[in-house]
């Protein structure tokens, strides 16, 4: 198979960082999950305006791959996947529009709806399968993020300890037949028999695209979270583990983790169960909450501008998404090239 190498990961934050007390201190801020390991709040996390949708936030991140790697180079991408949490647009994925506002013709485009939290890793399977088997030379991947400035500030819903957990961004990668960062190996996992466990809830019981007085949230119960967490905990050493067994090397050994962040319980977890001292588990939770989708690439964007990537490390990405229908890990040789 041709080398396919994750070349370079871009990331865009919108607007000023949000306090946790934007949360903590709103009126009726009461919840009986608020002491629960699954909603301790960060310190920060940034929200969309108003008017901005996912395809804003692409393009912005996008912005210093062009700058690194030219314009032309990016214009003429071959394959662009991109997944949206939350869609814009009912029926259209973002893809096209991304297509459109940056002057792209993919051959292929595909907007990737499952995934979630570990998005960006499926998307990098993908892309180095497609690379990997056809003409395509360049791949884009994106993650957009915008759930957390629509959904959980609304009135009511911004009570709720689940609220202050979500922050907004965007990561992108950029992926290319070279040997400059091979990805070494992918290994996820569709569980279907978790499908179907994360849910939405609206106190009228409407369905969610129906009108009506109460505002959708994410269907917590005491139940659901003790499931997730148990899960969780589980599914990412599990992926970690078998990729690195692949690989031939101990989860000691990996030089640089970087997985979605949906708590500090999990992270913590995660690195215990894997041996890693917390200086190798790189994260952006405090300062970004849960970016979902975006956060391998935005925490890894952060972490190579800080130094913290060098040149050799073997760099794990992983995560689960929802309730744990999908979990996935990635191998990539970091080559230093930015």
């Amino acid at each position: 198979m041709t080398t396919v190498s994750l070349t370079d990961v871009a990331g865009y934050l919108p607007g000023d960082p949000v306090p946790a007390e934007f949360y903590t201190d709103y009126p009726g801020a009461e919840d009986k999950l608020r002491d629960n390991p699954m909603f301790k709040a960060p310190p920060a996390r940034h929200h969309v305006a108003a008017d901005e949708t996912n395809t804003d936030m692409i393009e912005r991140a996008v912005q210093p791959l062009i700058e690194r790697h030219g314009r032309d180079e990016i214009r003429g991408v071959d394959v662009l996947l991109v997944h949206s949490q939350l869609p814009d647009l009912p029926f259209v994925g973002a893809g096209t529009e991304v297509a459109r506002r940056l002057g792209l013709n993919p051959e292929w485009l595909v907007d990737v709806a499952n995934a979630g939290c570990a998005s960006f890793v499926y998307m990098l399977k993908l892309a180095r399968q497609i690379l990997g088997t056809t003409d395509a030379r360049t791949a884009l991947i994106c993650n957009a993020q915008s759930a957390a400035g629509q959904c959980f500030t609304q009135s009511e819903v911004r009570r709720l300890a689940q609220a202050a957990i979500p922050g907004d961004g965007c990561g992108v990668g950029w992926v290319t037949t070279s040997a400059g960062s091979p990805v070494l190996d992918v290994e996820t996992r569709h569980i279907g028999e978790f499908a179907g466990d994360m849910t939405v809830a609206v106190d009228d019981g409407r369905k969610y695209w129906e009108p009506g007085e109460s505002q959708l949230r994410i269907g917590f119960t005491d139940a659901s979270v003790a499931k997730v967490l148990a899960r969780g905990n589980r599914l990412v050493p599990e992926v970690v583990t078998d990729l690195c067994r692949r690989l031939g090397v101990a989860t000691g050994d990996i030089d640089v983790l970087v997985t979605n962040q949906p708590n500090r319980t999990f992270l913590r977890n995660w690195r215990e169960a894997l041996q890693l001292p917390a200086e190798r588990h790189l994260n952006t939770f405090d300062r970004c909450g849960n970016l979902f989708g975006a956060a391998i690439p935005v925490t890894l964007d952060h972490a190579i501008d800080s130094g913290r990537v060098k040149d050799g490390d073997l760099v794990v990405l992983g995560g689960f998404a929802h309730a744990g229908d999908f979990a996935g890990a990635a191998a990539v040789r970091w080559g230093g090239g930015r």
